[in-house]
């Protein structure tokens, strides 16, 4: 045993590298097909503040897996990260990086700074390449509110681990650029919480208009999309009720304009 170590990635694959995702073995050949998938997820900062929000749809090939899947949580009091790709296995990621900053806060007695938490995440990618390589790849999404900074942030990842810094807005998945050209048009600077928070269900509901695999708000069942706020007092989760309301504005206002908001051409 190592007491001391500040990684919990690097503690287990010290003592025990068989429990690691990244170091299981599979057989060869692409197993992107066995295992259902989360599409997009969508982020953007507001002066003070950053949102993430996700649908609620898994598929496998062409079949709805998951209606209600979440792909957006809590990573810290300050943080959040949203998860594409094969599900359960960023699921997974998503808990070894929520004990990775849990480990490090217990063993160092503060917390981790927004780059620090961000390279973190970068190197459990890296150590998942090789599944990647065979189609089972995750690509999550982090966000969160920078104390030292006092702002919002965001960055974005590629399978290899490579880490980028987003300006403004981002999104990952399939949906991904309908989402982005949605936010593009929709996005300004002097948004607010509830403004940025409309945008991203706006941009959400514009990837699922035009991609199979992105689940867009389903009135029938009242499943809407998962949405966090983080401030400097902390992360929330908005309660079904409040995400319904500004979803429902969106369905109905898309009722008399299916194409959306107009963004102004000058």
């Amino acid at each position: 045993m190592q007491p001391g170590v500040v990684s919990f990635a690097e503690f287990v694959g010290a003592q025990a590298p068989d429990l690691l995702p990244g170091r299981r073995t599979l057989p060869p050949g692409d197993a992107a097909a066995l295992a259902p998938h989360a599409t997009t997820i969508v982020a953007a900062t507001f002066e003070g503040g950053v949102v993430m929000a996700g649908d609620r749809r898994a598929t496998m090939g062409n079949i709805i897996a998951q209606r209600d899947i979440e792909k957006v949580f809590p990573a810290d009091e300050y943080s959040v990260v949203g998860i594409a790709g094969t599900a359960g296995l960023a699921v997974e990621m998503v808990r070894l990086f929520q004990t990775e900053l849990e480990h490090y806060e217990k063993i160092e007695g503060t917390t981790l700074s927004m780059d620090g938490k961000s390279n973190r995440l970068a190197a459990l990618i890296r150590g998942n390449l090789g599944m990647a390589m065979q189609g089972l790849a995750v690509v999550p999404l982090f966000a969160g509110f920078d104390l030292a900074g006092q702002l919002g942030r965001i960055f974005s990842y590629d399978v290899t681990g490579g880490r980028y810094e987003e300006t403004a807005f981002h999104a990952v998945g399939s949906g991904s650029l309908f989402a982005r050209g949605s936010l593009k048009k929709l996005y300004r600077d002097d948004l607010g919480e509830a403004g940025c928070v409309a945008a991203v269900i706006q941009a959400l509901y514009d990837a699922a208009d035009d991609d199979s695999a992105t689940g867009g708000p389903d009135l029938a069942r009242r499943i809407f999309p998962v949405v966090h706020v983080v401030t400097a007092d902390g992360g929330r989760r908005l309660t079904d009720a409040e995400v319904a309301e500004v979803a429902d504005r969106v369905v109905a206002a898309r009722m008399e304009r299916p194409d959306g908001p107009v963004a102004g051409l000058l």
